[in-house]
């Protein structure tokens, strides 16, 4: 690249960096050193100088040139071709507005189908984290993209599929999706068919995938934890992709079924939020389509509420009341799901190791035992534990590493159910 200008004040370039610069009298001219002369779409390279002038005037340049292309400002964006959302499968809680999809919860996926060499993926978001798959494989991570259009071109001239998955579970920030869009050529295919299987994740931090790609503890030095968080290879997610099925993770981090980590924010827990769509709107309700059924829940609400101990301004004197609040809660949440999914539908009663008690697991299996008692078969309970868990997610949450380890109990787990799908 070529960039050129004229110093209407005779000022006169001493040093430069970032490119090869000459001057002829008033007339610059700046091209590209050797390792910034490649850039891709959307990149930059930085130019430098240093200069002397003539006086105490100094006029700016009138014009600028970029390979012989007067810059006459910012670059009108060509237009977003318009997307078609009927082409677009999800299963995720999402709200329609007709031209674009919103959503807060972790682990909401978009896919596609598309012939040509490109794709183009519409995007409103400047909090959230995503994985962009082309045919089965991870080309990217965008970071907070903003509002854009990202391209993924230089692809076979073939039909490929597209998934956009949200790593990231902001629940404050909803997202907005657009649509995919052909590059010049192709066509966007029919939306790829619904599974047959389907599986709804409900739970905390330890299902939402919370820092568990960031391989150390603490993850301030490294991004953080939104930065250092992928709910598309948390336990539910790796196990629902290898049984071939559509998934929801209906996660919060630091909730728990009647108590929240440490006793905070009494005033709300995750019940509050379970029936949103969109988790940072008050009073938001989700309408479930026809399509959400699925055969398996598997629930991990307990690790917030046993884990702390007690404060002394809390709703609950002992750890007995707090039992008994736990089970009347999980009790009526069970009914909640029975109602919304039927008598078919297996809910799985899901509890972990605790460093500090083993109340978790102890009302968690009783919770189920009483359940059974009542006639209610298809309700189970699951332990995960495992001693090669590393717990190197930030702030001694599971890694990637656990998360694999953890579905194949949980795959284990499933074989043993009367599932029928």
């Amino acid at each position: 690249w070529t960039l050129t200008w004229s110093f209407p004040g005779g000022q006169q370039i001493t040093q430069a960096w970032g490119a090869t610069v000459t001057q002829n009298t008033t007339q610059v001219t700046a091209r590209n050193a050797p390792w910034n002369g490649t850039l891709a779409t959307n990149a930059s390279a930085t130019v430098g100088f240093l200069a002397n002038r003539p006086g105490t005037a100094n006029p700016l340049p009138a014009t600028f040139a970029l390979n012989g292309t007067a810059c006459s400002g910012l670059p009108t964006p060509p237009p977003t071709p318009p997307t078609d959302l009927s082409k677009v499968q999800t299963v995720g809680r999402v709200k329609s507005d007709g031209t674009a999809l919103q959503y807060t919860w972790p682990g909401i996926y978009f896919e596609g189908r598309f012939h040509g060499t490109g794709v183009g993926i519409v995007l409103n978001d400047a909090n959230n984290d995503y994985d962009v798959q082309i045919d089965g494989a991870t080309v990217t991570k965008l970071v907070t993209p903003g509002n854009t259009t990202f391209w993924v071109n230089n692809l076979s001239n073939a039909d490929h599929t597209v998934r956009l998955a949200k790593r990231t579970e902001i629940p404050w920030a909803p997202g907005q999706f657009g649509g995919f869009v052909a590059a010049p050529g192709g066509t966007i295919l029919t939306r790829p068919a619904a599974r047959t299987r389907q599986i709804e994740f409900i739970g905390d931090s330890f299902t939402a995938g919370y820092g568990n790609v960031s391989g150390q503890r603490d993850c301030a030095g490294i991004g953080g934890v939104d930065r250092n968080s992928d709910a598309d290879l948390s336990f539910g997610a790796r196990t629902a992709k290898g049984l071939n099925a559509d998934y929801q993770l209906i996660a919060e981090s630091g909730l728990g079924m009647v108590r929240n980590f440490g006793g905070s924010n009494p005033t709300f827990d995750f019940r509050t939020f379970y029936d949103r769509a969109l988790q940072n709107v008050d009073g938001d309700v989700w309408a479930k389509p026809a399509s959400w059924a699925p055969q398996l829940v598997v629930v991990g609400l307990g690790i917030n509420d046993f884990s702390t101990s007690l404060n002394a301004n809390e709703q609950w004197p002992t750890t007995a009341s707090l039992v008994a609040a736990y089970t009347a809660a999980y009790q009526g949440f069970i009914d909640k799901l029975r109602t919304r999914y039927g008598r078919s539908t297996v809910i799985v009663v899901s509890a972990t190791l605790l460093s500090n008690t083993t109340l978790f697991a102890d009302t968690a299996r009783q919770i189920v035992a009483t359940r059974n008692s009542q006639g209610d078969n298809r309700v189970a309970f699951w332990y995960y534990d495992d001693p090669s868990l590393d717990r190197l997610g930030c702030d001694f949450h599971p890694s990637v590493h656990d998360d694999n380890i953890i579905s194949s109990q949980l795959n284990s787990f499933i074989s043993t159910l009367p599932l029928t799908w």
